[in-house]
């Protein structure tokens, strides 16, 4: 059931966040987070999130603006850097409690605590009716690299930020995707460099059991078909509506994970 429910999610998701540079990381995060520890989870997601971003880079990357694209990926590749390894340390601590629901023992831990916060941050912002109103002047452009690249390290939600900051820079619409593309490209190659040594290295048997590479595979090929098909599915469905499904559904998650129960 995991194994399809995930690559569903992979699919939609890329499909639906095609043109808005955000959401795939945030919807696959809590579907991974039903199968891996969070930690192995963050790492998962980040793999098919450079996966796919690669992918669409290929059919878009020729409009990048490298400009643009350097004065912010400079930046948040550093900060996601940071991010990646402050959650590797929060990996480390031992559970702040314990508690059972039925059988089953659940663990309240600092970095699923951590998490659960930063996701319901994320969800208020995604219900605000004004956030399609935000955006950065271009001077903040450095800034708003390492915001976004921090918070992508620690939990993988670096795209609506990156969108906002990117936004008002006098982009087209096809510079705009391709230039957010780019920029999240780096930023997931600087977290893998420390996701794979931090937590595959020493977990690589838990993504591994029950065909979980398998999984983490089938996942970017299902992102793949749904970035392919984006172009077409985003202009029926509104990015209002994109984003209070998504707020929902993070606010769920985050209450999940802060009790433990995932």
């Amino acid at each position: 059931m995991s194994f399809a429910f995930i690559c569903a999610v992979a699919l939609l998701a890329s499909a639906l966040t095609f043109f808005s540079g955000f959401g795939l990381g945030t919807l696959l995060l809590p579907a991974f987070a039903l199968r891996f520890p969070i930690e192995v989870a963050i790492a998962a997601t980040a793999v098919v999130h450079l996966a796919n971003n690669l992918f669409k880079l290929v059919l878009v990357g020729r409009a990048t603006d490298r400009s643009v694209m350097l004065r912010f990926a400079i930046p948040a590749a550093g900060a996601a850097w940071v991010g990646a390894w402050i959650l590797s340390l929060l990996g480390d601590m031992r559970p702040i409690a314990t508690w059972n629901l039925g059988e089953r023992v659940c663990e309240v831990t600092w970095i699923k605590s951590v998490i659960a916060v930063i996701m319901a941050g994320f969800a208020a912002v995604e219900l605000t009716p004004s956030f399609d109103r935000w955006a950065f002047d271009p001077r903040y452009l450095p800034l708003g690299g390492v915001i976004s690249g921090f918070f992508g390290g620690v939990s993988g939600h670096q795209g609506a930020l990156r969108s906002a900051f990117l936004v008002r820079c006098g982009l087209s619409k096809e510079a705009f995707i391709a230039t957010g593309v780019a920029s999240a490209c780096i930023v997931d190659v600087a977290r893998l460099a420390v996701y794979g040594r931090e937590f595959y290295t020493e977990k690589f048997a838990a993504v591994g059991e029950g065909g979980g590479w398998h999984l983490v595979g089938a996942a970017c090929l299902a992102a793949f078909i749904g970035a392919f098909a984006g172009a077409r599915l985003v202009k029926k469905v509104t990015m209002r509506f994109v984003r209070v499904g998504v707020g929902i559904m993070l606010l769920g998650v985050s209450a999940a994970l802060g009790a433990g129960v995932i």
